[in-house]
C-alpha cells in the first residue's frame, strides 16, 4: 500500500514514523518548505543565534533512508480524489492508496491596505525565518500587529538584536482572549519592563509605503496616527493552510473537515494537525486545535488506525507551556478567560510581579478544573493524573509541592497560596506533611 502524506510538521512526520513502526507500506511525505523535518518551535532560536538549522532536526539525515520513509521537495497544487493522485508544481504527479493531509498553518492576513509591500511579513515557516533576516538587516523600527505566542516570539528575536519593537494590539490586555484578567495584565507589565511599547485597544488601519514598494510605517484606524517602521510582522493568529485543497471534493470548513477517527468525507483520505478540523468537537475543546501536542497526538492516533488498529482521537485533559520572554507558562485544564457558570478561582501572585498560580474549580463540589502557573514550572504527568481523576481543589492544594520542580518555591509559597485559599473560601485546608510528599515522590519514581 503506497500512503501519500502531505506536510513534514510534526504531525506528518509522526503519522509516517508509527505507520513505519507497525507495517511496511511504501511511505512518501511531500513539502515544498525544507528537505527533513525539523522542530518549528525552536525557529526563534535560529534567528537568535542560539542554534543551528541542524540543531532543530530531531533526526539525522540518514534516518529516513534507514527507516524507509522517502521525502520528496515540491508543493501540492490540487488533489484528485477520484484518479487518486495528487499534483505537484513542477507539473508531475504521483498517485496514493491513502493520502494524509497534514499542512499545518498560514498566518492571517485580513486585507489591509498595504499587506503586500516588502517588509510586511508573518512567522511560521522556515521561508518567513528566511525573509526575516533579509527585513531585520537595516531595520530601525519594527511594528508587531497582534499579540499571541507568535507575537511575543517575533518581539523577543527582534529585540535580541536590539531594534525597537511595537506591539499593536486589539485587546485591552495582551493576550486577553487566552488569559484571564490577573495573568493578561502581569504579562502586559512585563512586556513593557522589557523596552517593549505596547499599545493596546487598537486596530491596524494602513500600511504605508514608499513608491519602491517598502514598507515606511502603518497608520492606526481609530486615531490616523501614523508610525514609522521598516518591518510589519503580522500575528494576528493563524488560519489552516488548505487553498489547494478547496478545488476538490474534499469537505472543507475553516479547515479540512474529519470524524474522531481522522477521516474525511473521502475513503482512504485523511487529515492531522492544525489543518483538521473536527466536525463534532471533543467536549470542552476547539474544533481546530493548532498545538504542537495535538498534532503529535493525532498523528500516532492516525497511524494505528491506517494500519488496522481503529481507534478514536481521546486527546485528555487540555495542556500547553510557552514562555513570555524570561518568564515560563503552563496551563493544565481549562482556565478560561471569564470563569463559567458554576465555577471560582484562586488567583495567587508573587510581590515581584514575575510568578503566579491560578486554579479553577467548582465550589459547589471542589472539582479541580485547572490551573495556569507563570514563573512556576510543574510536573506535566502529574497534573494530567489528577485531572483525569477528577481530583478536588482541597486535594490539589495539599499536594502542589509534589507538583513542583522547584523545591525553593515549595518552601517559600506554598504555605502562602493554601492560605490564600482558606481565607477566601473559610476552608482549613493544610499542606501535605514532608514525610507524605517523600511517599508521593517515592510513587512518581517508580
Amino acid at each position: 500500500m503506497k500512503i501519500l502524506i502531505i506536510g513534514n510538521g510534526i504531525a506528518g512526520i509522526t503519522a509516517a514514523r508509527h505507520i513505519r513502526k507497525n507495517s511496511d507500506h511504501e511511505i512518501i511525505v511531500i513539502s515544498g518548505e525544507t528537505d527533513h523535518f525539523y522542530s518549528r518551535t525552536a525557529l526563534m532560536y535560529i534567528f537568535m543565534g542560539h542554534m543551528r538549522f541542524e540543531e532543530t532536526k530531531p533526526y539525522e539525515d540518514w534516518f529516513w533512508m534507514k527507516n524507509r520513509i522517502q521525502l520528496y521537495r515540491a508543493w501540492v497544487e490540487t488533489v484528485d480524489t477520484d484518479q487518486k493522485h495528487v499534483i505537484l508544481d513542477n507539473g508531475k504527479s504521483m498517485s496514493y492508496d491513502k493520502l494524509i493531509i497534514a499542512t499545518g498553518s498560514s498566518s492571517n492576513y485580513f486585507g489591509w491596505p498595504g499587506q503586500d509591500l516588502k517588509g510586511v511579513q508573518g512567522l511560521y515557516n522556515m521561508m518567513d525565518l528566511e525573509e526575516l533576516e533579509k527585513n531585520a538587516q537595516h531595520c530601525k523600527h519594527a511594528v508587531i500587529v497582534g499579540g499571541g505566542l507568535i507575537g511575543i516570539e517575533l518581539g523577543e528575536m527582534l529585540h535580541s538584536r536590539h531594534i525597537p519593537v511595537t506591539f499593536l494590539i486589539r485587546e485591552d490586555s495582551y493576550w486577553n482572549n487566552v488569559l484571564p484578567p490577573g495573568e493578561s495584565a502581569m504579562v502586559s507589565k512585563h512586556i513593557r519592563e522589557h523596552g517593549f511599547n505596547l499599545i493596546t485597544s487598537k486596530n491596524l488601519g494602513e500600511i504605508i509605503g514608499d513608491e519602491r514598494g517598502c514598507v515606511t510605517g502603518i497608520k492606526i484606524k481609530e486615531t490616523g496616527e501614523e508610525i514609522e517602521c521598516d518591518l510589519v510582522g503580522i500575528t494576528a493568529g493563524v488560519h489552516p493552510n488548505i487553498e489547494f485543497i478547496k478545488s476538490s471534493k474534499i469537505d472543507t470548513n475553516r479547515g479540512v473537515l474529519v470524524n474522531h477517527y481522522l477521516e474525511t468525507n473521502i475513503p482512504d483520505v485523511y487529515a492531522i494537525g492544525d489543518c483538521a478540523e473536527f466536525k463534532e468537537p471533543i467536549a470542552g475543546r476547539r474544533p481546530i486545535e493548532q498545538v504542537w501536542y495535538t498534532g503529535r497526538m493525532q498523528g500516532e492516533v492516525l497511524a494505528q488506525n491506517i494500519v488496522g488498529n481503529r481507534q478514536p482521537y481521546r486527546p485528555g485533559p487540555w495542556f500547553n507551556s510557552a514562555k513570555f520572554l524570561d518568564i515560563e507558562y503552563q496551563t493544565y485544564g481549562m482556565v478560561m478567560p471569564k470563569l463559567k457558570e458554576g465555577e471560582e478561582s484562586l488567583y495567587w501572585e508573587h510581590p515581584d510581579g514575575k510568578m503566579c498560580v491560578h486554579i479553577v474549580y467548582q465550589p459547589a463540589d471542589k472539582k479541580f478544573i485547572g490551573i495556569n502557573t507563570f514563573g512556576i514550572r510543574m510536573r506535566h504527568h502529574l497534573f494530567d493524573q489528577w485531572l483525569r481523576e477528577e481530583q478536588s481543589v482541597e486535594y490539589v492544594l495539599r499536594n502542589l509541592r509534589a507538583a513542583n520542580f522547584d523545591p525553593e518555591f515549595c518552601k517559600m509559597y506554598e504555605r502562602e497560596i493554601i492560605q490564600q485559599y482558606n481565607q477566601q473560601t473559610g476552608s482549613s485546608v493544610y499542606l501535605q506533611s514532608k514525610r507524605s510528599f517523600s511517599s508521593v515522590l517515592s510513587f512518581l519514581k517508580k
